[in-house]
């Protein structure tokens, strides 16, 4: 019988998932050498691994997870006509690569670096139309973000001063025009727009759902002992036979 603890990590977990008897089949298909044969076998595993594991049918793909799964469990070597596409084994081996880490921080570290991006594709645009768009929507985005992290409105002045400075002066808007038109701020809903209310049931049907709950409740006490006809709780134990007086 293979050691489990000899296995490396990634199929220890499938072993525990699956069992041991199930591995134990699953490497017998090395011994199969028609490969038909061998995938008639492996396709009669992958049925009794979702018999093993009934609650994976509701995932979506599960053919393709269970067929991968018994891939690797089988190993790179034994060659399967699978009717899903098998993913190479070197994923689960091969140590993955370090993300890079950015190492400089931004400028203004209460709009992040989103917003830096987005002042850099801004300078892109060569319409002056869309830039001036643009740069409202930018502006906009920053004043909300200075909102949330300072728990304070910002003036629109310190926001163009810091728009300024994020873009090194290239994007600029009129003072005047941005505080007149309320430029920074979020527009508000159209008119017409109702708000979503949660419907809440009507009386009748309030009282309806009352009723069932008290039925519902009354069958549970009858159905568990705990009450009669009456009403009242049934006494434990045998009834007492009255006493005689002595002759």
């Amino acid at each position: 019988m293979t050691d489990i603890n000899s296995l490396p990590f990634h199929l220890q977990l499938l072993v525990r998932e699956y069992g041991h008897s199930t591995y134990q089949l699953i490497q017998g298909l090395k011994d199969i050498e028609d490969v038909a044969e061998r995938t008639k076998r492996a396709t009669a595993i992958v049925q009794l691994m979702l018999r093993l594991q009934p609650a994976l049918r509701d995932l979506p793909e599960i053919q393709t997870r269970l067929w991968n799964h018994l891939h690797a469990m089988a190993g790179e070597d034994v060659a399967l006509e699978a009717p899903v596409a098998l993913r190479s084994l070197t994923v689960r081996t091969e140590k993955p690569g370090r993300v890079p880490y950015p190492r400089t921080a931004p400028k203004l570290r209460v709009y992040g670096a989103a917003i830096e991006a987005l002042i850099a594709k801004a300078l892109t645009l060569e319409d002056a139309d869309e830039r001036e768009q643009a740069t409202i929507q930018i502006g906009r985005t920053m004043k909300f973000l200075y909102r949330q992290h300072n728990k304070e409105n910002a003036k629109d002045v310190t926001i163009l001063k810091h728009l300024g400075e994020l873009s090194g002066g290239k994007l600029t808007l009129d003072p005047t025009l941005v505080d007149s038109e309320n430029l920074f701020e979020m527009p508000a809903a159209p008119a017409g727009t109702k708000p979503f209310i949660v419907p809440q049931p009507q009386p009748q049907q309030r009282e309806g759902q009352n009723r069932d709950r008290r039925e519902g409740r009354d069958r549970d006490n009858r159905g568990s002992g705990f009450g009669n006809k009456n009403g009242k709780k049934r006494k434990k134990g045998r009834s007492q036979e009255p006493q005689q007086p002595p002759q």
